[in-house]
C-alpha cells in the first residue's frame, strides 16, 4: 500500500505551492501515472490534482494556437482549428491510444509520459538504469526488438511512447511552464533529455514545475502535412517506427521541411539532418531515400532491432512522396 495525500488545485498557482510544499506529483489523467503506481515503479507521498486547469484550446495573437495542459487528448484531436490548420497533430493522437483513454488523458501528461520498455516496468526481476540509477541495463542484451537506434547509451537503450510528441516536435511547438519562481517557455525539441549517464533525468523540468500549455506556431498554408505510425497491429499498439512530416514545394523542389521521427529514440527525434539533405533538391525518391540516409547515418541498432533502420528509411521516404504527390495535385 502506497501511502500519500491527494489534493485538488484550485488554479495554477496552488498547484505549483501544493506540489513545492508535499514534493508531490500531478495527477491528469492518470493514464501512466496510476500505471506506475501501481506497478510501484513510482511512489510518490503526494498527488495534485490539475485536472480542472488549463483546458482551453484558443488561437494566439500571431495566428498560431495556446493549447491548455489539461486538454483531453480527443478534444485536440477533433478541434476544428487542429483538424484543418495542423492534421499532422490530429493524425499523431488519434493513432497514439484507444478512444477510451484518449477521452481521459491530458496534452501535459502526454508530455511526460514515461517508457514502456519491460524492464523499465519489472520491478522485481530486471535490472534498469532509468528505474534505478546505477543497476544497468537488461534491455542492452535481452529482448530489444521496440528499443531506440538513435540518441540511446550505455545506460539505456529506452524509447520514448508518445506519438503527439512526435508531431509537436516537427511542428516546432514550444511549451509553456510554470514554477514557484515564474514562468518560462521552451522548445518542445529541447523538452525531452537523451540517456546519456542520467536516464532517469528524462526531461529539463525542475522539481515541481508544471506544463501550463502547449502553443502552436502559425500553420504555413504553403506546407502539406501528415503523421504515420508503423506498428504490429493496427490499433492499441507503440510504434516500431513514426514519421511526422510537413512539406513545402518550389515547383518539383523542396522548398523546406519539418520532420521527426518515433519509435526510435529516447526522445521525440527531430529529423534535422534529413531536412537539410532535401532542401533545395527536386522532390524525388532517390532524394527522400538520400535524406534519409542522411539522419540514420548514425543510428546504432541492437541485436533484435536492426530492421528499425531499413523500416525507418523506407517509411520517411515513403510518407514525403505521398505528400509531394498531395501538393502537386
Amino acid at each position: 500500500m502506497i501511502e500519500l495525500t491527494y489534493s485538488r488545485a484550485t488554479d495554477v498557482d496552488d498547484a505549483v505551492r501544493r506540489a513545492a510544499e508535499g514534493q508531490g506529483r500531478y495527477l491528469g489523467g492518470g493514464t501512466n501515472l496510476v500505471d506506475l503506481m501501481r506497478e510501484t515503479v513510482e511512489t510518490p507521498s503526494a498527488l495534485v490534482d490539475v485536472t480542472g486547469l488549463s483546458r482551453q484550446v484558443e488561437p494566439t495573437a500571431n495566428g498560431g494556437l495556446m493549447i491548455g495542459a489539461a486538454a483531453r487528448n480527443t478534444a485536440v484531436a477533433e478541434h476544428e482549428v487542429v483538424r484543418s490548420g495542423y492534421p499532422m497533430l490530429a493524425r499523431a493522437i488519434v493513432a497514439g491510444a484507444s478512444a477510451q483513454i484518449r477521452n481521459m488523458a491530458t496534452v501535459g501528461g502526454n508530455l511526460l509520459q514515461r517508457t514502456r520498455c519491460t524492464y523499465f516496468y519489472d520491478t522485481d526481476g530486471s535490472r534498469c538504469n532509468k528505474r534505478a540509477p546505477g543497476d544497468g541495463c537488461d534491455a542492452i542484451e535481452g529482448f530489444n526488438r521496440m528499443h531506440a537506434i538513435l540518441g540511446a547509451s550505455p545506460s539505456c537503450v529506452a524509447t520514448h511512447p508518445s506519438d503527439m510528441c512526435v508531431a509537436l516536435a516537427a511542428l516546432d511547438a514550444v511549451v509553456h511552464l510554470r514554477n514557484v519562481s515564474g514562468e518560462r517557455t521552451i522548445g518542445m525539441c529541447d523538452l525531452h533529455k537523451l540517456p546519456e549517464d542520467r536516464p532517469d533525468i528524462e526531461t529539463v523540468l525542475e522539481p515541481g514545475e508544471l506544463i501550463t500549455a502547449v502553443e502552436l506556431p502559425a500553420p504555413n498554408p504553403a506546407e502539406r502535412s501528415t503523421y504515420r505510425k508503423v506498428r504490429d497491429r493496427s490499433s492499441y499498439a507503440f510504434a516500431l517506427v513514426s514519421v511526422a512530416a510537413a512539406l513545402e514545394l518550389d515547383g518539383d523542389r523542396v522548398a523546406g521541411a519539418r520532420l521527426a521521427l518515433g519509435g526510435v529514440a529516447p526522445k521525440p527525434w527531430r529529423a534535422r539532418r534529413a531536412e537539410e539533405a532535401m532542401r533545395g533538391r527536386p522532390a524525388t525518391e532517390a532524394t527522400f531515400l538520400e535524406a534519409a540516409d542522411a539522419e540514420l547515418a548514425d543510428a546504432r541498432p541492437l541485436s533484435g532491432n536492426a530492421f528499425k533502420v531499413e523500416l525507418a528509411r523506407r517509411t520517411l521516404a515513403a510518407v514525403l512522396e505521398d505528400l509531394t504527390e498531395a501538393g502537386r495535385a
